[in-house]
C-alpha cells in the first residue's frame, strides 16, 4: 500500500534568500506498507522548479502498488515525489531485511558529517549577530544575492572572525558583480559561492576568471546534467529533492566524482527525515549543508542529533 499526505512543520524564524521569505515547510510524506513491514520517506515540492504539494502528491498515489526502485527510475521524473518515494523504498527494503541502507547500497558505515549552519538574509547587523552567535560552528553558510552584498558578508566575518565561511547567491548575481565581489570574499576567507547566475543564463561562468570557486545548485539535477556543467562549475550541489531520491543521488555522486567535481550535498528546509538518507551521500564530500530541520518548531520523533559542528547518522527507528 502507498499513501502519500501533507504535512506543514512552522519555523521558530522567516528563512529569506534572494526569491523571498517562507515561514512554514510543507512536505510531501509518503509511506509504502508491504508484508508487515513499512518504509517512509519524504520529499520537499519546491516552487523554482515548478513543483506543488497537490501535483507531488497525485504523482506518488498514481504509482503501482508493487513499484520497485528501478522501476520507478522511469516513471517519475527527477523530484521531490520521486525523492519521497524512493526513500521509502530503501527504508522498506532495510525493515523488511534487517540491514541498514548502507549496507544494502554497498556503502561504508555512515560516520558524522561535519556541515555548515545557513544565516538567512537579512541587514547586515542581523547577520553580524546572528554570525556571533554561531561563531562556534564548523562552516556558516551565507545566505545573499543582493546588490548590498559586500556589506553584509563583512559584517558576517565581524561576528565570526574565525569560522569557515561559504556563500549562496541564490541565482542573485550578474558576471559583473561575481568579478567585482570575489577578490573580496577571497580577501574575507569565503571558500566557494553557490549559483551566482540565474540557471539558463550562466554560460559566462566559462569565459571569466573563477578565482572564487563556484557551485552548481539550480543548475546541476541529476546525474545527466553534470556533463554540461564542466567549465562553467567547479563543485556542484547535490539535493535528494532535486536528484529523485538516494538511488539518483549516489549514481550522480559517482558521476561528479569521475568529472573531477567537487561534491556538495545540500538539502530543503525539511525534518529528520529528509536528512537521513542525505548523511549517506554527504560521507566524504567537501561540503555538507544538511541543516533542513535546526530552524523548525518541531521536527520527527526520533530526529536526527546534531551537535555543534556535525548531523549524526539517523537512528534505525527514523529511517534505514
Amino acid at each position: 500500500m502507498i499513501t502519500a499526505i501533507s504535512e506543514t512543520f512552522p519555523l521558530r524564524n522567516p528563512f529569506t534568500i534572494s526569491r523571498g521569505s517562507k515561514t512554514e515547510a510543507r512536505v510531501v510524506t509518503c509511506t509504502i506498507s508491504r508484508a508487515g513491514h513499512r518504509g517512509w520517506g519524504e520529499g520537499l515540492p519546491y516552487p523554482r522548479y515548478g513543483a506543488t504539494v497537490e501535483d507531488t502528491v497525485a504523482a506518488i498515489l498514481s504509482l503501482p502498488e508493487g513499484i520497485t526502485r528501478k522501476a520507478l527510475q522511469k516513471a517519475l521524473p527527477p523530484g521531490a515525489a520521486r525523492n519521497a518515494v524512493d526513500c521509502a523504498l530503501w527504508d522498506l527494503e532495510a525493515k523488511a531485511s534487517g540491514h541498514p541502507v548502507w549496507q544494502l547500497a554497498g556503502l561504508a558505515r555512515p560516520q558524522p558529517v561535519e556541515i555548515a549552519f545557513t544565516l538567512s538574509l537579512d541587514t547586515p547587523e542581523k547577520m553580524r549577530a546572528a554570525a556571533a552567535c554561531n561563531a562556534h560552528r564548523a562552516v556558516l553558510k551565507v545566505k545573499l544575492g543582493t546588490p548590498e552584498d559586500m556589506a553584509r558578508i563583512e559584517a558576517v566575518r565581524q561576528g565570526a572572525p574565525q569560522v569557515r565561511l561559504i556563500v549562496d547567491a541564490n541565482e542573485g548575481w550578474t558576471p559583473e558583480i561575481y568579478t567585482d565581489l570575489a577578490p573580496h570574499l577571497l580577501r574575507l576567507g569565503v571558500e566557494m559561492v553557490e549559483q551566482p547566475l540565474p540557471q539558463g543564463a550562466d554560460e559566462m561562468l566559462s569565459e571569466i576568471a573563477r578565482p572564487l570557486p563556484v557551485c552548481a545548485d539550480e543548475s546541476a539535477h541529476d546525474a545527466a546534467s553534470l556533463p554540461g556543467l564542466l567549465g562553467r562549475y567547479d563543485v556542484v550541489n547535490l539535493k535528494l529533492d532535486k536528484t529523485g531520491g538516494l538511488t539518483e543521488a549516489l549514481r550522480a555522486r559517482d558521476e561528479a566524482r569521475r568529472l573531477g567535481l567537487k561534491l556538495m550535498v545540500g538539502c530543503m528546509i525539511s525534518t529528520s527525515l529528509a536528512m537521513a538518507p542525505a548523511v549517506l551521500v554527504a560521507q566524504g564530500a567537501a561540503w555538507s549543508d544538511l541543516d533542513g530541520p535546526a530552524d523548525m518548531a518541531e521536527d520527527r520523533n526520533p530526529a536526527v542529533v546534531y551537535d555543534d559542528r556535525h548531523i549524526h547518522p539517523a537512528s534505525p527507528q527514523l529511517w534505514g
